[in-house]
């Protein structure tokens, strides 16, 4: 049975509520009706009781309902002082029923001759409640030394009675006097019930909305508060189950349709349709060109599957959706030297199909390099299309004290592999930004604009693209050859080149550095445009110096940087010594939980520079809050963070911190 009204009550649409709400309230109404019995019927069923509401022969027992002068509830409103209403609300303990009101409800436009015979039975009626008040008190006076309750009961329900035929005459005289209606007197007799009204004679203090004490009005506020949150949340679990319910059968869709495509080698395929076939493993030797395994299978994490899209848009419909952050081994299928410092490596899945993952142009990989006793992490800028499904490229230059760079120089060979994260960074363009787009790159820091030049131009953009490169010389120019060949097939994209060690111009590249003469010239209205810089830090200070006095808007301008220049130690003498201090601590504690360590906060150091100073081995890689490498969660205390682009939502929501941004003037712990 239970089951049954279970299913039943699931089985009501939600739509039907209020029309259920609606007839429960008429059923209620409908048997208050039904409930009420005239005289006559009540005599029917109890016909010892008297007519006029006296149980018995006695007539000492007054009956809940029946009729005296006037009978009922009409003695309620201006009755006699004998009916059975009266009774039981004396028995009830309250005072017995204005009968003044009634005529007061004619208010204000009621006669003056009416008006006079109120105000003589208002005066009446506070005379006999002043009489019936002193009776009382003498009765209780009288009976307190004799210990008779019930007399003392009796005597204090007379005061009562006698304060209740006062005030109402009272009442009466004002609403003649003061010519209110009815409504507002009743008003102020209700709030004096309810306490609502300060006591008789005291101001009210305090500030008051709508005549409510702060309290009552926080309480309002917070109950519309708790109200407007529950719609809210009602409508946004709505809009995220319609969501998840397009996606699941936009996939549906897209898996049906993959499975009756064929797609030529040349062709990018759509991550939907791509297919991991199983193959043998050939070798142990993962440092074998020949190797074809799955080498996904050897990292600490699979790699993910395509139920594991995230909601970010796409560049266009050709483009590839982008997946979650997970681990995968890629295998290295080809190494260009671009110039003397610069290699370029394309990293391909073991496995012979597509990349594992996707991306947007101006984003990065994060790659897991065995170098000394314990791997590291570096990130590096994509330089690829994500046009190009089957393999990913990241350009890097080689630095004499990089660690990273050094062992992709120096050790990585074609056919190893490498394990790295999916591709994150929010550096991007995609063309649905703005409608034109200048990229100012300087040495290295060419590799995001490619990216995107290269996704720009496969698809066809018809927006200008302003690609501005500023480096050392030719032998220096990174992707030169290319650059020449897409700017003759492209007409809207314009490429300038400026040189500092060049002793004439040459080729259409203009000698010395870049300038903001150069930028006014090469860029028309370049106020109006989009702009995004990468390269070493000095030199993307200056340009955004020159932009600036270009009357660019600080928020057209977008920058990408690669990190610090200088070791933790270093930067942190130097803040140091700016402050006008030592090297101090500036009495906030860090405390290390895992390693069981703590340390003093050092001047604007981060949790990540103070790991550092106790040996407490935290990962990284990028050091500006992009990757989210260094994440770590946040035991207690409080940080404070300029960038927090490594950090996804899920993370924020868990109390993960960016150890290489979080920054503290108290005490913290965190979990390393």
């Amino acid at each position: 049975m239970r089951k049954d009204l279970i299913l039943n009550f699931r089985a009501i649409p939600w739509t039907s509520v209020p029309f259920l709400a609606v007839l429960g309230l008429a059923f209620m109404v409908t048997s208050l009706t039904y409930g009420q019995v005239s005289p006559e019927e009540h005599k029917k069923h109890h016909p010892g009781q008297a007519g006029t509401g006296n149980a018995g022969p006695a007539g000492k027992n007054p009956g809940m309902m029946g009729g005296g002068k006037g009978g009922g509830m009409g003695g309620m409103m201006g009755g006699g002082k004998d009916s059975g209403m009266d009774v039981m609300m004396e028995r009830m303990g309250a005072p017995k029923p204005k009968e003044l009101y009634p005529k007061l409800m004619d208010l204000p436009d009621l006669p003056m001759e009416e008006r006079a015979v109120i105000v003589q039975e208002a005066h009446q009626r506070m005379m006999e409640g002043a009489k019936l008040l002193a009776t009382g008190l003498d009765e209780l006076t009288n009976t307190v030394p004799t210990d008779d309750f019930a007399a003392m009961q009796v005597a204090t329900a007379k005061m009562r009675e006698g304060l209740a035929q006062f005030e109402s005459g009272l009442a009466a005289h004002r609403a003649i006097d003061e010519g209110k209606a009815p409504r507002n007197v009743a008003l102020q007799w209700f709030k004096r019930e309810m306490h609502l009204l300060p006591p008789a004679g005291a101001k009210p203090t305090g500030v008051r909305l709508w005549g409510m004490t702060p309290f009552h009005t926080g309480v309002m506020v917070l109950l519309s508060v708790f109200a407007a949150a529950m719609i809210a949340m009602y409508f946004f679990k709505m809009r995220r189950a319609s969501a998840l319910l397009d996606k699941l059968i936009t996939d549906e869709s897209a898996n049906e349709g993959a499975s009756t495509t064929k797609v030529s080698p040349s062709t990018s395929l759509p991550s939907d349709s791509l297919t991991e076939p199983e193959h043998p493993a050939t070798s142990k030797d993962s440092n074998k060109s020949a190797t074809v395994a799955d080498c996904c299978n050897d990292s600490e994490e699979t790699c993910p599957s395509d139920e594991e899209l995230t909601d970010r848009p796409d560049i266009s419909a050709g483009l590839l959706p982008i997946r979650k952050k997970k681990l995968c081994r890629l295998r290295v299928a080809r190494i260009n030297q671009e110039t003397p410092d610069v290699k370029t490596f394309r990293l391909v899945a073991c496995h012979g199909s597509g990349i594992p993952f996707n991306y947007l142009p101006g984003q990065f990989l994060t790659l897991t390099l065995p170098v000394g006793e314990k791997p590291i992490r570096r990130s590096y800028t994509i330089s690829s299309s994500p046009t190009q499904g089957y393999y990913c490229e990241i350009s890097v230059k080689r630095e004499e004290y990089g660690a990273g760079s050094r062992y992709l120089h120096d050790e990585l060979k074609v056919g190893d592999t490498i394990e790295v994260q999916a591709p994150s960074g929010k550096f991007i363009f995609t063309g649905k930004e703005a409608d034109s787009i200048v990229l100012i790159a300087g040495g290295v820091g060419i590799t995001p604009m490619m990216s995107v030049t290269r996704a720009l131009t496969d698809m066809v953009w018809n927006g200008d693209i302003y690609f501005i490169v500023a480096c050392h010389d030719p032998e220096h120019f990174i992707f030169e050859s290319e650059l020449k060949r897409l700017q003759e097939q492209h007409e809207n994209l314009h490429v300038f080149v400026a040189m500092s060690r060049i002793e004439e111009e040459r080729d259409g590249y203009r000698k010395g550095r870049l300038s903001r003469d150069l930028l006014a010239e090469w860029v028309p209205e370049i106020a109006s445009r989009r702009i995004h810089i990468c390269g070493p830090v000095a030199m993307m200070d200056a340009a955004k110096k020159m932009l600036l006095k270009l009357k660019v808007p600080m928020e057209s301008i977008h920058t990408e940087n690669f990190g610090g220049e200088q070791k933790p130690q270093v930067r942190a003498k130097e803040r140091a010594k700016a402050a006008g201090t030592d090297i101090a601590e500036t009495g906030g504690t860090v405390t290390f939980s895992k390693s069981a360590k703590s340390t003093q906060f050092q001047v604007d150091e981060t949790v990540l520079e103070a790991s550092e100073r106790v040996d407490v081995d935290i990962d990284y890689s990028c050091r500006v809050g992009s990757c989210g490498v260094c994440v770590v969660k946040l035991l207690s205390g409080k940080v404070s963070m300029e960038v927090e682009d490594g950090l996804e939502p899920e993370d924020k929501e868990t109390g993960m911190i960016l150890a290489c941004q979080a920054k503290s003037s108290g005490n913290v712990s965190v979990e390393a």
